[in-house]
Parts: C-alpha cells; sequence; structure tokens
C-alpha cells in the first residue's frame, strides 16, 4: 500500500511539474508572446482601418398561396395543409433568368474601379474624407479581343471628356457620344469625378457576371409556414447593392405575375371550349327526360328512388371531383405518393358505392330504373356545368386582376453601417491569433531546445553537479548582450569587482564542494574544462582561484589554454612570458609565474601562443612543472581548452587528481557532457563532477533545485 501512494505521488509530482515547466516557460518568454500578440493585434487594427467596408441591401417578399385554386384548396381532408412554395421560389429567385435581366438592366458586366495606391490606398482616401468617383457607362462592347475579361484604362481629362487606352489602342471620347472604333464601343451618359482619375474598366461575359452576381446575392426563409423570404446582397458600394436588389424583387415580382396570367390564360381558353359542349350535353339530357316523361305521361319517382338518385348524383359528383383532384395532385406528386394514393383508394370505395345504387336500381321497375338513368344524366351534368362555370368566374377574376402570388413586402435599403469588416471581432481574432501563434513559437523553441535546463538532467546519467552558477547580473549590465543572457570575455574579476554577486556565492559554496571532492584525491592538482568553447570554464576557473586564495591557501593558477587562453587579460598581467616558453625550453618555472597582488595568488600565463601546444603539453618539463608545484602550493588549478575541441585537456588531465567539466546553461547538451566524459575515460581520466554556468532563473525551472532556486542573496534593507 505504501509503495503505491508513493508511486502515485510520483505521477502525480511528475504532472504537476509538466505543467509548472509549460507555464514557466510561457511566463519566460513573456516578452516575445506580447511582442507578437501586439504585432497581430496592430496587423489586424490596421486591416481594420484600411478594409474597404462591405455594405448589405435587405428586402422581404411574401409568396402567398395560390389563389383561385378550388380543386387543390378543397383537399382538406385528404392532403395536408397546404404550405408555400418557398424552396421553388428560392430556386427561383437565384436562377439564371431573373439575375441575368437584372445584369442586363443594370450593366453588371462592366466591372468599374478607381485606381489607388497598392493596398492602403482605398482605405487611406476613405479615411481623409475623399469621395471615389463614379462612371455611368450605358454601353460597351470590346470588338477583338484574345483575352476572356479584358481591362481597360479609362482616364479623366474633365468633366466631358475622356481616354481609353486597352492593350493595343488608345482613343479620346466625349460624354453622351458614343465612340465606335476596330476596337471598342461605348457610350458614357456621365462622368463624376476630378480631372486625371483613373479607373479601371473590365468587361466580363455575361454567365461570370450572373455567377458573381450570385456570390452576393442570398435568400433564406423567415419561417415554415410564413412563406416570407429575405432576400440580400453585399457590395462595396452601397448604392449599387440597394438598385441590385430592388431590380431584382421587380423582376421576380413581374415574372411571376406574367406566370400568373398566362396559367389563367391557358386555363380559361380551355374552359371557353369546354362549357358550350358540356352545356349541349347538358340540354340534350334534359330533353331525352321530358320527353320520356311525356310519353310515360308525367312518371314521377317514389321516395325510396328520389333517395337513390340523391345518392347516385352525390357519388357521381365526388368522382367528377375526383377526376379533377386527379389531374391537378399528377403535376405535384407520382402515383406512388402516398397523397396520390389516397385519392385512389377513395376513387374505389366511391365506385364500390355506386355498384350498390345500381344494383337497388336493377330491382325497380323498368319505368323507374329510365327515369332514375336520365335523371342521374341530368343531375351530374348539371353539377359539372356549374362547376365548370364557377372555375371560369374565377378565372376572369384572376387574370383580370393578374396580381400573382408575391407581394413585396419592405423595399430595398442599404444598412447605414457595413456588415464587414466587424472591427472588434478582427480585433480579437488578430489578438487571440497572436497569442495563438506566439504559443506555438514558444512550444516550438522549447522542443527544438536540448540544452541542460536542471542537475537533474545529468545527475540522470550518473555525473555529479557540484554547483550552479547563476548569470552574474553585473557583468550582463556592463557587456550589454543586446537581451541575451551570456557572460562573455571580462578584464575584470568578478570576485574582486563585486563579492556580494550571487555567481560569487554559488563559487563559494563550489569551493567547499571540491574541498570534499578532493580530499581522496591522489594529489591537489584541478583541472577545470569545458564540453565546447564559451561554457564559462575561465570564469569558473579564475573566480574559484581568488575565492579560495581568500581564505588564506597558497594558490597556482595556471593557464593551460596555449591557443586561445586569456586569463592574463583578467589578472591584469602581460603574457609575453608563459607557459610555451617554459615547456619549450627557453625560461625558468621562477621567470613565468606571476604573483597577483589583489587576489593573493601565483599565476603562471598563456605566454605566446606556439605551433605545436598539443606536443608541448605531452613534454617531460609539462610533468616536472607540475612535480615542482603541486607540493609548494595548497591547490593548483589549471584552466584547459575544451575537451571536445582539442586533446589538449586530456593530456593536462592525467596529471590532476581531480577534473571538473563546466556545463554551459540551455547550451551545452546532455550529449555532449556525456560524450566528454567517455572521450576523458578512454584517455584514462575520471571526471569527478560538472559545473553549470550561466543558469538563469526562470519560472519553468522553480520546481528544480539549485543555488538560483533556493539560494539568497545579500540586501541592504534591515
Amino acid at each position: 500500500m505504501t509503495t503505491e501512494i508513493k508511486n502515485k505521488m510520483s505521477e502525480k509530482d511528475g504532472e504537476h511539474l509538466d505543467l509548472g515547466r509549460l507555464i514557466g516557460e510561457i511566463i519566460d518568454y513573456r516578452k516575445l508572446i506580447i511582442a507578437v500578440t501586439m504585432a497581430f493585434t496592430v496587423m489586424a487594427i490596421l486591416y481594420a482601418i484600411f478594409a474597404t467596408p462591405i455594405y448589405q441591401a435587405n428586402a422581404l417578399i411574401q409568396v402567398e398561396q395560390k389563389q383561385g385554386n378550388a380543386i387543390l384548396n378543397s383537399l382538406n381532408q385528404m392532403l395536408p395543409d397546404g404550405q408555400p412554395q418557398s424552396a421553388p421560389e428560392i430556386a427561383l429567385l437565384q436562377s439564371r433568368m431573373i439575375l441575368g435581366k437584372t445584369v442586363d438592366d443594370l450593366n453588371l458586366q462592366y466591372h468599374i474601379e478607381q485606381e489607388y495606391l497598392p493596398v492602403v490606398g482605398s482605405g487611406l482616401a476613405r479615411l481623409l474624407g475623399e469621395k471615389s468617383g463614379t462612371l455611368d457607362i450605358a454601353h460597351l462592347e470590346l470588338h477583338a479581343s484574345n483575352e476572356t475579361s479584358p481591362v481597360i484604362k479609362f482616364t479623366v481629362v474633365n468633366n466631358k471628356k475622356y481616354r481609353i487606352e486597352g492593350e493595343n489602342f488608345t482613343a479620346e471620347g466625349q460624354v453622351g457620344v458614343k465612340l465606335d472604333n476596330a476596337y471598342l464601343s461605348i457610350l458614357v451618359n456621365d462622368i463624376k469625378a476630378s480631372k486625371g482619375t483613373v479607373f479601371t474598366i473590365q468587361q466580363y461575359s455575361r454567365l461570370t457576371a450572373i455567377a458573381k452576381l450570385q456570390d452576393m446575392f442570398n435568400v433564406t426563409d423567415q419561417g415554415k409556414d410564413t412563406g416570407i423570404l429575405l432576400l440580400t446582397v453585399t457590395g462595396d458600394d452601397s448604392e449599387l447593392v440597394r438598385k441590385i436588389l430592388d431590380n431584382i424583387s421587380e423582376n421576380y415580382l413581374e415574372q411571376n405575375v406574367a406566370r400568373q396570367a398566362a396559367q389563367n390564360e391557358k386555363s380559361l381558353e380551355f374552359l371557353n371550349e369546354q362549357l358550350p359542349k358540356v352545356r349541349q350535353e347538358l340540354d340534350v339530357a334534359e330533353d331525352k327526360l321530358n320527353t320520356y316523361r311525356r310519353q310515360q305521361d308525367s312518371v314521377d319517382l317514389s321516395l325510396e328512388a328520389k333517395a337513390v338518385l340523391d345518392q347516385i348524383v352525390n357519388i357521381d359528383n365526388q368522382l367528377n371531383q375526383l377526376t379533377f383532384k386527379e389531374a391537378e395532385i399528377s403535376q405535384l406528386y407520382t402515383k406512388e405518393h402516398p397523397t396520390f394514393k389516397a385519392l385512389l383508394e377513395k376513387r374505389q370505395v366511391l365506385q364500390q358505392e355506386r355498384k350498390k345504387l345500381n344494383a337497388k336500381v336493377s330491382a325497380m321497375p323498368s319505368t323507374q330504373q329510365e327515369v332514375l338513368r336520365l335523371s342521374r344524366d341530368v343531375e351530374s351534368g348539371r353539377a359539372v356545368y356549374m362547376q365548370l362555370l364557377n372555375r371560369q368566374q374565377e378565372l376572369s377574376i384572376a387574370k383580370s386582376s393578374a396580381i400573382g402570388n408575391v407581394r413585396i413586402i419592405d423595399t430595398a435599403i442599404t444598412q447605414p453601417a457595413p456588415v464587414k469588416p466587424k472591427k472588434i471581432l478582427v480585433v480579437l481574432i488578430g489578438i487571440v491569433l497572436g497569442f495563438l501563434v506566439s504559443i506555438a513559437i514558444v512550444l516550438f523553441r522549447v522542443l527544438l531546445r536540448r540544452g541542460i535546463e536542471s542537475p537533474e538532467q545529468l545527475e540522470e546519467i550518473g555525473v555529479n553537479v557540484y554547483a550552479s552558477v547563476p548569470i552574474s547580473e553585473a557583468l550582463t549590465k556592463n557587456n550589454k548582450f543586446n537581451g541575451t543572457h551570456k557572460q562573455q570575455k571580462t578584464e575584470t574579476l568578478l570576485a574582486i569587482t563585486d563579492p556580494a554577486d550571487l555567481a560569487i556565492e554559488a563559487i563559494r559554496g563550489l569551493r567547499t564542494s571540491i574541498h570534499f571532492a578532493m580530499m581522496e584525491a591522489r594529489n591537489n592538482i584541478l583541472m577545470i574544462s569545458g564540453a565546447s568553447p564559451n561554457a564559462g570554464k575561465t570564469f569558473i576557473s579564475t573566480n574559484l582561484a581568488a575565492v579560495i586564495s581568500q581564505t588564506g591557501k597558497r594558490i597556482l593558477f595556471i593557464d593551460a589554454d596555449l591557443r586561445k587562453g586569456y586569463v592574463h587579460e583578467i589578472f591584469a598581467t602581460k603574457s609575453k612570458v608563459g607557459l610555451s616558453e617554459y615547456l619549450s625550453g627557453g625560461r625558468d618555472i621562477n621567470e613565468i609565474i606571476v604573483t597577483i597582488e589583489n587576489c593573493g595568488l601565483d599565476f603562471i600565463p598563456r605566454g605566446q601562443v606556439p605551433p605545436n601546444p598539443a606536443e608541448l603539453l605531452m613534454h617531460e618539463r609539462f610533468n616536472n612543472l607540475i612535480e615542482q608545484v603541486k607540493n609548494k602550493y595548497d591547490l593548483v588549478i589549471i584552466d584547459t581548452p575544451p575537451i571536445l575541441a582539442v586533446t589538449d585537456a586530456t593530456i593536462v588531465g592525467r596529471y590532476a587528481g581531480t577534473s571538473l567539466l563546466v556545463a554551459r546553461f540551455e547550451e551545452n547538451t546532455v550529449k555532449e557532457i556525456s560524450v566528454s566524459i567517455k572521450r576523458c575515460e578512454q584517455a584514462g581520466i575520471t571526471i569527478k563532477g560538472c559545473i553549470i554556468n550561466g543558469v538563469i532563473r526562470k519560472a519553468s525551472s522553480y520546481y528544480s533545485y539549485g543555488y538560483s532556486n533556493y539560494g539568497y542573496s545579500y540586501s541592504d534593507k534591515k
């Protein structure tokens, strides 16, 4: 149970650690996040200011149920309630028939646009209050062009004259006068623009213009049962979109009236042809009935026969109505539709009832049967005639009114405020997008970063971390690194100039760790090297020597970097005579040792840069030097070149009892340290541990350990 609890606690701690580091990375890169977010916000604001406003015009149209259709309106029991034909009307509104007429009426095949400066010209002119020029072109046709959408340039000379430039021509014209040449034919009715204004005129094909209008035009149903349609047109010209929508509404209304009138006229022509025939058939039936009654001496029907006659006539009338209904329904539905099937079922029921009544009639006397037959013909014919006569009157009224089933409720009007761009929404999108992009950049940089960020990374591979030295604030300010946290080469010794610096405090802690680490060492020689250049090994070694010497220890510092050593600059000495001269046999050991008074230590500089530094370090003289100084001093610190760069450190490390590596925070990787240690082991050198230099106090590493996280500094506050 205890093990399970510990495991769970470990998992939770790991989760909290990951979340904390993620939040910490965001906090560490807050300047980057703010900068990127502000950049996107500024771009969004500029877009909201300079973007061309898009206006919207809207209108309301009601599609009513068709009037005068008594047959379909009488299907209350069999059919569902009549629904407004919104879907077909919407399709009709968006058809090329309606929109094509609008394109022709308003000359939408010609796209006229005033030229401005690129990108910001239009918005800048609008902000300055400049009104755009307008052209009224009544006719335009290009006679010869290889382009599908040719573009011509129209320049205003004055209010009455203009100049047109095309691909292969240049012409001048006057307002109100048709210009016709081999290239084009144009008629300009009016110009409202200042002198020198340039327009670009592009002619589209009729089909292209209709397609563009379809993209601008939208129809939506305002309710399932209302039959009210909302028409909208969007565009950058507020007056033009209103004209377009008004024209579409009028064209739709006109075609609806024309369609309704044509339908009523066709139906009326048919009824005018059929009514005389039906009337003639009715007269013949009445004559036959009267003649038979005279022949039979005024034969009257019994009460039973009258009742049967009424039933037969009623059924015949219903069958006739069903015939008309079937004709109307066949235009809307197929025979497999439930409505059509219900009508056929009702017809079958009525026919069965008629058969039963015919059976009753067959049982009557022959005289009564004949009277019933003739009376049925008369009554049925009279019902059909009256039905057709009523329909004729209805169609005559509908034709005379000719209003159709469409009416315009609200005429087109342009909204005063543009619908696009929505400035507040654009700015909010810019802020959110900038924040997301900045977060993505941060995560991308974190994923690509392979450098050491915490001592745990080195300890996982078995490397002891003796100290985490934070970045020196004093050196960072003095060196002015343009926002980067790097301790570059400096000619000052921080342990002397600013002993209270956090970096020196960490080095004092390193002093204690090295003391215990060297207790079991075979000698008092300490080699400090690094995996790569700019790790800060010279910074660590020089300040460590100064800190230890301040305790009264006798310290000798040897600059074994014969290639690029600059320790003499830090100690403010000359490097004319040094280690390279001794190893070459040109100088004695006492001649190369320099005493640094302000630090209280001895120093052997690099000397002149030799052509063969590795061969000199392998010479027996270097061994003699180590043997002479290790008994004379309490501690000998040797600064060497990076291990991965040259082999000098592996040569010096054989003489050192303790060897340490310096790793740069977030620059050196765990792999580099591991390879460096393996290279030393191959040379027979044991690396005691590692020093992490240049640690930056970061929110992402708050939960890590080290001097930078748990340390404290001196304060003047009491």
